[in-house]
């Protein structure tokens, strides 16, 4: 018994036709393939499946009841198929070539990004190297500053003990006149 099953829907990508080969391995049917198509301009799934009745009867009941999580169906129409349906065996290593082939594409793609991100991290990288030794040199000049804050600290402070004395030399000075002064009976 042959039948042609056209599933319509958000049907591609979402990993149907591997979801329907393991179950029509499972039922042992010895003839089956499924495409990807699009019917006016839509997205559908046609599976061509041939073996015993009550093989077939049970994919229909299965195909008709389940589902990959990610797929939304929309229509599902089964009709006799007078055709020729692919050994489930050619089917599987045809698949799985087309499958691997679609995985290196797609591994080709994200190692081309990951080169990507390392050429950016590499640049963040260097940037953040060159921040670090401006900030180093930041901080030289800082200490730099500092050591001369405190130099000219330094000399304020001995400079304003000089003055100091000088002051107390002076008022001493000026005492030592007023009384000189005042003895000489001049008041001040």
């Amino acid at each position: 018994m042959a039948l042609k099953i056209t599933i319509t829907g958000k049907v591609h990508g979402v990993g149907y036709r591997a979801f329907l080969l393991e179950e029509a391995d499972s039922l042992l049917i010895p003839k089956f393939e499924a495409r990807n198509v699009k019917i006016n301009g839509k997205e559908a799934l046609v599976v061509l499946i041939d073996g015993e009745k009550e093989q077939i009867e049970s994919f229909v009941r299965f195909l008709k009841e389940n589902k990959p999580e990610k797929a939304v169906v929309e229509e599902i129409r089964v009709e006799e198929y007078h055709g020729i349906v692919r050994d489930i065996e050619k089917f599987r290593a045809s698949f799985t070539s087309t499958q691997l082939s679609k995985i290196i594409q797609v591994g080709l793609v994200m190692v081309e990004k990951q080169d990507e991100m390392l050429r950016k991290q590499d640049l963040m990288l260097k940037k953040q190297d060159e921040t670090i030794a401006a900030v180093k040199e930041v901080k030289k000049a800082v200490e730099e500053v500092k050591e001369g804050v405190k130099e000219v600290s330094s000399k304020i402070d001995r400079t304003n003990e000089l003055l100091e004395k000088r002051f107390q030399r002076l008022e001493e000075e000026v005492e030592k006149i007023k009384k000189a002064l005042l003895k000489a009976g001049i008041e001040v």
